[in-house]
């Protein structure tokens, strides 16, 4: 069984927890996890963009000009695809785009995307979070205590070690928490780098498109409850 350290959300150590090998410790299935990110993906679009085609824009009846005689290329309609204002060539129409995932792929991927983090130490597990007040200032210093302010990456100095730099770009932090997390909701609601998602809504494509998962233990052992084999 995989143990991941807890911590004081002041950054102090605060033991360990043993996690469920059901749900953080499944092989790592990436096929399964690309199906279940695409099928999020198409299930969220609206499908309803359109255009019109030739045969649905008004006009362009008749003949604009003889066929032959004029000195000019011959066309048949003001309307045809390559006039100002005509009807477009293979035009989008509304469609479904939605996917259907059955429901014990949907949760292997879901395991599968938790193992990793866990694999990786991508999996941060505070346990509690407790505010002054729902301000952004107060969920950012829980953050900075963790360093998760920033996003590092890899590099090499003038010697050819490894190094670490802050990157540009802004981390991506998905914070998990549970329905007795409101004022933690809406202390992070500010932060452009913090997506925070209930328990009870997890999924994967935000687990997979985060750089470190911040949980707290409550969070964990409800994902546990729901997701153990």
């Amino acid at each position: 069984m995989p143990s991941v350290k807890v911590y004081k959300q002041t950054g102090a150590d605060a033991g360990e927890i043993v996690l469920d090998d059901s749900v953080f410790a499944a092989e790592y299935n990436e096929p399964l996890i690309h199906q279940a990110v695409v099928a999020q993906l198409n299930n969220a679009r609206q499908g309803t963009k359109s255009a019109l085609t030739r045969t649905e824009v008004r006009g362009g009846g008749i003949k604009p000009w003889r066929q032959k005689g004029t000195g000019r290329a011959r066309q048949g309609s003001i309307r045809a695809p390559q006039w100002t204002k005509g009807g477009v060539v293979f035009a989008p129409k509304p469609r479904d785009f939605s996917q259907k995932v059955n429901k014990q792929a949907k949760r292997g991927a879901l395991v599968s995307a938790l193992s990793a983090k866990v694999t990786e130490n991508e999996l941060l597990l505070i346990d509690e979070i407790k505010l002054a007040a729902p301000k952004t200032k107060e969920m950012n210093a829980v953050l900075k205590n963790f360093k998760l302010d920033v996003k590092t990456h890899k590099a090499f100095d003038e010697n050819g070690a490894v190094v670490e730099k802050v990157s540009k770009a802004l981390p991506k932090v998905l914070l998990i928490v549970t329905d007795n997390d409101e004022s933690v909701v809406r202390a992070a609601g500010n932060l452009p780098y913090v997506r925070t998602i209930n328990s009870n809504l997890i999924n994967v494509y935000d687990i997979v498109a985060s750089d470190k998962c911040v949980a707290t233990v409550d969070a964990i052992k409800k994902i546990e409850e729901v997701y153990k084999a």
